[in-house]
């Protein structure tokens, strides 16, 4: 069980030292034997793999809980064995058998098997929260999951497609997602309320096979990681991960530089341009699937309206906050396929939008709002939200269109957008797919947009969007077998939805730290951060 209280971590105190402003050395120590990041933690709500959407928690969850198979970190293409050490394809490609690997053991030396997988995988379905889409949008469904997900013995598991899917995109989709993660049976059982299969216990603890486990949660505060003793695999080289919730940019460069934390996650371009080539100091970045868009209520009056939802789009000063708050944050992206997908559009026709006050007003005209009218905007905490909206608010009041800007914690944000609470917002996405489909299935698709259907996890559902001619075409690329007319049919999906969709998309983000100098081995790609691999 772990423990909420405030524990007796004598480097977490000092790092809470500081933030309450008390005078510290010029350059304190972080350990060597763990690497300590300030990063806004702050939406953190649970660590249920069949539950959590936000990209903290997702990180974590990567780091605590093995997938069946791995991005590589070199290729992110490419799958890589990992709970599995192989798999078989049937001729028809509608099964994947999964060969795990031996002496698979939980955090305390119980032994985990293909058994205690089948069930996980199957309770996602059951449980029915947003991750069930993962699984559900390839035929897997509450009625057929127990025999369509089973273990043959305690070594093997096999997955039995409902369609020929992409062997490949079955593996990124299913087997490197959360979804795969190999829970600890009896222990969620043993904690379930009400038939929750141990979701409330998930919801501060974590029971599953990595190479760290959770020993410590504080709620707005803190995350501790230990490196665990029974791991199947190479044994992490560090021994814990100190995370610390620190909201502001200013605080986290500050501990940096005062040599109080090893890694910053959320600077502010100004400062990682101060930091890029301090002694002692460095900035990493890697272009990540993540999508930063401006999403529009389809059931709200003003934003039904399709030209409306254009019109913004010209409100959007694309190029010149890219070379000011998005300089070392993103680049300019209105594809809902991010670049380096499979079928994703190049960066010049991912991108045909620009700045045009004329355009966006003979827009609303010929909606309708030839004086424009009043729209609330709601954002988080990112560092960049508040000036890329204050751009459009200042470009909006130049048509007539008043934006009034509502800055929240994001958890909150996350809460009201999921729950159709929002006339409009701004906020991230990002997929756990090197493929089109990836945010295809989710930022286009949406298989029922009744309100009572809750798809939380599927933004288009958010949007109160659908568009049946979408969906067709979403459902057809899926299942094309020619990979060249596959793409064909991605390039004019984008085409078409960049035009028409809910969301105006602004840019692809990039994963970017500021970094102290003895940290070694920072490994990362689109999908993931191997704590695992880093060393000081």
């Amino acid at each position: 069980m772990i423990t909420r209280s405030i524990s007796k971590i004598s480097y977490l105190a000092a790092v809470a030292a500081l933030s309450a402003s008390i005078s510290l050395p010029a350059r304190a120590a972080t350990p060597d034997t763990a690497l300590v990041m300030a990063w806004n933690i702050d939406a953190i709500s649970t660590f249920d793999p069949a539950q959590i959407g936000e990209v903290v928690t997702s990180e974590l969850m990567q780091n605590t809980c093995d997938s069946l198979v791995d991005f590589d970190p070199k290729d992110e293409s490419k799958a890589l064995p990992l709970l599995a050490k192989s798999w078989d394809v049937s001729e028809d490609r509608k099964q994947i058998t999964f060969h795990l690997n031996t002496g698979l053991k939980f955090p305390g030396g119980a032994p985990a098997t293909a058994k205690e997988l089948a069930w996980s995988m199957q309770r996602v379905v059951l449980l029915g929260y947003g991750n069930a889409a993962t699984l559900t949008e390839y035929g897997f469904s509450k009625d057929n999951v127990k025999e369509r997900i089973t273990a043959t013995d305690d070594n093997t598991l096999v997955l039995s497609l409902d369609n020929p899917y992409p062997t490949n995109l079955i593996l990124q989709a299913i087997g490197a997602n959360r979804v795969s993660a190999l829970l600890d049976q009896k222990t969620l059982i043993s904690k379930e309320i009400n038939g929750d299969m141990g979701n409330k216990y998930l919801a501060t603890n974590t029971a599953c096979v990595g190479p760290y486990k959770l020993v410590q949660w504080n709620s707005g505060e803190s995350i501790v990681l230990q490196a665990n003793e029974d791991y199947y695999g190479a044994k992490p080289k560090l021994k814990r991960i100190l995370i610390r919730h620190v909201a502001e940019p200013g605080t986290q460069r500050l501990l940096l530089t005062q040599g109080d934390i090893d890694i910053a996650r959320d600077l502010s371009p100004d400062d990682l341009a101060d930091l890029d080539g301090k002694p002692g100091l460095k900035v990493e970045r890697v272009l990540k699937p993540q999508l930063f868009f401006w999403t529009f209520n389809a059931a709200d009056p003003i934003f039904k309206n399709e030209k409306v939802r254009l019109a913004m789009r010209y409100l959007i000063d694309y190029d010149g906050l890219a070379k000011s708050v998005m300089t070392y944050l993103g680049v300019p992206r209105a594809s809902f396929a991010q670049l380096g997908a499979t079928g994703a559009l190049d960066a010049k026709e991912g991108q045909p939008f620009k700045l045009d006050i004329d355009k966006a007003k003979a827009l609303l005209t010929e909606a309708g709002y030839p004086d424009g009218f009043e729209a609330n905007v709601l954002i988080g905490t990112l560092p960049h939200s508040a000036p890329i909206a204050q751009s459009i608010q200042q470009n909006a009041s130049k048509v007539g269109v008043k934006l009034n800007l509502e800055r929240m914690a994001n958890a909150q944000l996350f809460a009201r957008i999921r729950g159709r609470e929002f006339q409009t917002g701004m906020l991230a996405w990002q997929t756990g797919v090197p493929d089109a489909h990836g945010n295809a299935s989710r930022l286009v698709y949406n298989p029922d947009n009744r309100p009572e259907a809750k798809l939380t996890q599927i933004p288009a559902w958010r949007s109160a969007y659908q568009n049946e001619d979408f969906n067709k075409q979403v459902k057809a690329a899926l299942l094309e077998g020619d990979p060249a007319k596959r793409n064909e049919l991605y390039y004019a999906l984008q085409k078409d939805v960049m035009q028409q969709g809910p969301m105006a998309i602004m840019f692809q983000m990039y994963n970017t730290v500021g970094m102290s100098g003895k940290v070694k081995d920072w490994t990362w790609n689109g999908f993931r951060v191997y704590y695992n691999l880093v060393s000081k």
